[in-house]
């Protein structure tokens, strides 16, 4: 059993993940943390190592083939990653939805708790916003040019669930429940 999650910034990926682990007692591995990794060791923030990345393939090339081979390799994970149910097609593939007004609270209540270190410091909500629409908008550009994908395209998924109003507990309930 694998599930991959993808979505929106701040639309619980990682909580639902580290919830699913826990429950399934199954390893839990995330993209982006692996690729703010990255852009810490580069002395840059996600947002600055996305940019490079549209002009350079390293920066999704090297985590999109470790994903390849978990797939390959492991039988029982969950993975969030924006590209992780491409990579993995033998997995669940859920898409996590949200509002982004909610998501950019959600990302600026983080940032101000210090638990996104990967990101520039934000002064409002309202920033993170933009923040948001310029990452979805690399995305998209990078994706395309590497691989000719639409991952907002929600027809490549198993499941759609919308985040805003759900808590984390009825989310992964009705992913285990997708799981049958």
């Amino acid at each position: 059993m694998i599930i991959t999650l993808t979505g929106l910034p701040g639309a619980g990926k990682s909580t639902i993940a580290e919830l699913l682990s826990k429950k399934l007692d199954t390893p839990w591995y995330s993209i982006g943390t692996l690729r703010g990794k990255m852009a810490e060791e580069r002395g840059m923030t996600i947002d600055e190592f996305n940019t490079l990345g549209e002009s350079e393939d390293f920066t999704d090339k090297e985590v999109d083939e470790y994903q390849k081979k978990l797939g390959k390799n492991t039988e029982k994970l969950i993975i969030d990653g924006r590209l992780s149910w491409y990579f993995i097609p033998n997995s669940l593939k859920v898409f996590l939805d949200v509002d982004k007004k909610e998501a950019a609270n959600r990302i600026f209540g983080a940032s101000k708790k210090g638990l996104r270190k990967d990101e520039k410091p934000y002064n409002s909500a309202e920033e993170v916003l933009i923040s948001i629409n310029k990452r979805l908008e690399s995305d998209q550009k990078r994706y395309k040019k590497y691989y000719n994908i639409d991952y907002l395209d929600k027809s490549n998924y198993d499941l759609v669930i919308d985040t805003t109003k759900k808590s984390p507990d009825r989310i992964v309930d009705e992913i285990l429940n997708a799981l049958g």
